[in-house]
C-alpha cells in the first residue's frame, strides 16, 4: 500500500484554518508539495513564509502538477464548488472546509460527481474526531445510552459581537445565505448525527440579526481578529447572527440547539447532551478532555479522555496520553489519518467515520429546511434531494 510519505498534497489558502490543514498535513507524513493563494505575490509570500516548496498561480497549474494526488480546499465558501468540481474533474482527491457549496445544488452536484470518479472525497467536520466523541459514538451504537430521545446543545462564540467586527462570512454572496448556522451549527449537526446515527428529518427555526449595519473595514480583516480599523464603511447584513432550532429525528428523537456569534465570553463552546433511555452523555468543546455520563439510579461519571479507559474507537483517535491535553488541532491530524488512508487504498472505504460530500450535502439541505422554516414560521421537512 501507498505510504503516506508518497502522496503529495497541496492546499488552497492558507488562512487561519489553511494554516492549520498544512501543520496537520506535516504531522501525519503527507508530503506538501504546493500551495495557491488568492494572488500569485501573496502565494510566494506565504509559501515562503510556510516553508512550503512551491506557489502556483493559478488552480490550472496546480492541477497541472503531476506530484498533486490530493487537494485542500480552505478558500472562501463561494469558491468551494467551482474549486472542488475542478479538482474532481482533474482526477484529483479532494478535502474541502464547509460548507461543501453555497447552494444545495451546488453540493449535490458534487456529491454525483465525487461518486461518478470514485475518488476520495471529504468535508472537514473535524470535531467528529474528538477522541472522547469517538467514544461517545461507539457507546451509542452499542447501546450505552439506551433508545436516543432527547439531543439537546448549543455552539456559542463571540468573535462577531461588536458592530465593528467584521468577516466575509457575514456577505450572504461569499458565505452564503445562512451564516451562524451553515458555518458553526453545520458543525454541530453533523457532530450529533455522527454521534447518534440519527438524521434531522424536520426544523422549526428562528433566525436573529441583532446587528443590522456593520461597519466594514476598508483593508482585509482576518478571522477572529479582534482589532478594529480606522476606516470604515456602514453595510447592511443580512445574514443571521444567532439561530434557535427545534429538530425532530428519524425514529421519533427530538432535539433543539440554539446558535449564536454574538455571546460574550464564549470563544468556542460547542456542547451537547444525549439523553437515552438508560443513560445521558454530554460534553463541551471548551473542555474537550471531560464526558459527563448521567444516570438515574447510580452515581453520574466524568471520563477524562485517557486511551486505556475509553473504547476501540476512542483510543484509536487519541493521539497522546491521559493528562495531556488533546485540542481542536489534533482533530485535524486524526481525521486526515483517516482520509490519507483511503487515499493510500485509491478510493473511499465502504463506511468512512469521516465526513464525505454526502454529509456536506446533507447540512447543505438541513439549512435550506432551517431558511423556509424561518420564512414561513412553520415545521419544515428536510428534502432528501436538491430542489430543482
Amino acid at each position: 500500500m501507498t505510504r503516506r510519505s508518497d502522496i503529495g498534497a497541496a492546499v488552497i489558502g492558507s488562512g487561519f484554518i489553511g494554516t492549520v490543514h498544512i501543520e496537520a498535513l506535516r504531522r501525519i507524513g503527507v508530503r506538501l508539495v504546493g500551495l495557491l493563494e488568492s494572488s500569485p505575490e501573496l502565494g510566494a509570500r506565504r509559501a515562503a513564509e510556510l516553508g512550503i516548496p512551491r506557489a502556483y498561480a493559478s488552480l490550472d497549474e496546480l492541477l497541472a502538477d503531476p506530484d498533486v494526488a490530493v487537494v485542500h480546499v480552505t478558500s472562501p465558501n463561494e469558491l468551494h464548488h467551482p474549486q472542488a468540481k475542478a479538482i474532481l474533474a482533474a482526477g484529483r482527491h479532494v478535502v474541502c472546509e464547509k460548507p461543501l457549496a453555497l447552494t444545495s445544488a451546488q453540493s449535490g452536484e458534487l456529491v454525483a460527481l465525487a461518486a461518478a470518479a470514485g475518488l476520495v472525497n471529504a468535508v472537514n467536520f473535524n470535531l467528529r474526531w474528538y477522541p472522547l466523541n469517538q467514544h461517545v459514538a461507539a457507546m451509542v451504537a452499542a447501546g450505552g445510552l439506551g433508545e436516543i430521545r432527547y439531543i439537546t446543545g448549543r455552539y456559542f462564540q463571540d468573535w462577531l459581537l461588536h458592530d465593528t467586527d467584521w468577516n466575509w462570512r457575514l456577505e450572504g454572496d461569499q458565505g452564503g445565505a445562512l451564516r451562524a448556522v451553515g458555518d458553526i451549527g453545520s458543525h454541530w449537526l453533523d457532530l450529533t448525527s455522527f454521534l447518534t446515527g440519527l438524521h434531522v428529518e424536520e426544523v422549526f427555526a428562528d433566525l436573529a440579526t441583532f446587528i443590522p449595519v456593520r461597519r466594514k473595514p476598508a483593508g482585509p480583516v482576518q478571522t477572529f481578529s479582534t482589532d478594529r480599523a480606522a476606516e470604515t464603511v456602514p453595510v447592511e447584513i443580512h445574514t443571521e447572527d444567532a439561530a434557535s432550532l427545534l429538530l425532530r429525528f428519524a425514529g421519533g428523537a427530538r432535539g433543539s440547539v440554539v446558535i449564536s456569534q454574538v455571546s460574550p465570553g464564549r470563544k468556542n463552546s460547542l456542547a451537547y447532551e444525549i439523553d437515552g433511555s438508560t443513560a445521558a452523555a454530554a460534553w463541551d468543546s471548551e473542555s474537550p478532555d471531560a464526558l459527563w455520563i448521567g444516570h438515574r439510579d447510580e452515581p453520574n461519571q466524568q471520563l477524562l479522555r485517557n486511551p486505556g479507559l475509553m473504547n476501540a474507537a476512542g483510543a484509536a483517535a487519541a493521539r497522546l496520553p491521559g493528562g495531556h491535553v488533546e485540542g481542536f488541532a489534533d482533530t485535524f491530524a486524526a481525521v486526515f489519518t483517516a482520509v490519507y488512508a483511503d487515499v493510500a487504498a485509491g478510493r473511499p472505504s465502504e463506511h468512512p467515520r469521516y465526513a464525505t460530500f454526502a454529509a456536506g450535502h446533507e447540512e447543505m439541505l438541513i439549512g435550506d429546511a432551517v431558511l423556509e422554516s424561518s420564512r414561513t414560521g412553520t415545521w419544515v421537512k428536510v428534502q432528501k434531494e436538491s430542489p430543482a
